[in-house]
């Protein structure tokens, strides 16, 4: 079994975040692969996956990075692959702000794909969306899991209409 995704993430920090879009995309039977790749710790080691991963069946990397937050730019710069960018949330940074800031601006012809804040489940849905564009199987997968969110919500103010107060008038 081949890797479809790719979740790298510049830390094993950031591993809290980032194993929501692991369990994602292995809800959703998808296989992918895990490593700690960091833009400026080991920049040599991150521009020989983003050369093999292509190679190696990769069709999105997921790049998960705090304070800086360099990582997801710096493979979407070697790579013609979608990237989408996670930016996580650190005990030392400005409330994440830099993160999403690293990732989210860009220059013009590197584009990440940007979720929010430490929202890394939304980076494996994106990923599964992604894939489902030429996989009959993912695409439903991904349609059962929308109307899963949709029931969720029906059965909910299903039971909001049991609460009674003297003035609630549903």
């Amino acid at each position: 079994m081949e890797p479809l995704v790719s979740i790298i993430m510049g830390s094993t920090s950031d591993w809290e975040v980032m194993q929501k879009a692991a369990k994602i995309l292995d809800d959703f039977k998808i296989p992918f692969e895990v490593q700690a790749l960091s833009a400026h710790r080991t920049p040599e080691q991150v521009v020989d996956f983003i050369k093999n991963a292509e190679n190696a069946g990769v069709k999105v990397i997921i790049a998960g990075a705090g304070l800086a937050a360099h990582l997801p730019g710096v493979v979407a710069a070697h790579t013609s692959l979608p990237v989408i960018g996670v930016p996580c949330n650190s005990s030392i940074s400005l409330s994440g702000w830099d993160a999403v800031l690293s990732i989210l601006q860009m220059p013009p012809g590197i584009p990440v794909a940007t979720v929010g804040l430490d929202a890394a489940q939304n980076a494996g849905i994106l990923a599964s969306q992604i894939l489902a564009l030429t996989d009959d199987g993912i695409a439903q997968t991904v349609k059962d899991y929308k109307a899963g969110l949709k029931d969720k919500i029906v059965k909910a103010n299903d039971e909001f209409k049991k609460i009674h107060y003297e003035y609630k008038v549903n």
